[in-house]
């Protein structure tokens, strides 16, 4: 995979839609793991759509505490598949 981008914070989602939707157009393969309150931006119908097709995981405890009772949209995982994906990563974007 070419970038990981790692998603921290709940104003992030418009410039993640703006580097999922390059990186698409560069054809460069991605993921994006979203954790703390960087998972409120599930919440972007667009953002899903920028992201289809690419890895998209949230922590599950980070999901458990910001958005309890509401389905998840992407595959769910732990810290652990975090670092998985940053050891498989040519480069990782913070956002």
């Amino acid at each position: 995979m070419n970038i990981l981008f790692h998603v921290t914070t709940a104003n992030s989602g418009t410039l993640l839609k703006s580097l999922a939707l390059a990186a698409r157009r560069a054809n460069a393969s991605f993921a994006v793991f979203f954790t703390h309150e960087g998972v409120s931006n599930l919440e972007d119908a667009e953002l899903l759509a920028a992201l289809s097709g690419s890895r998209a995981v949230v922590c599950e405890e980070s999901w458990r505490r910001f958005r309890p009772g509401f389905d998840c949209p992407v595959e769910q995982g732990s810290q652990t598949t975090n670092s998985a994906l940053v050891g498989e990563a040519e480069r990782v974007v913070s956002l």
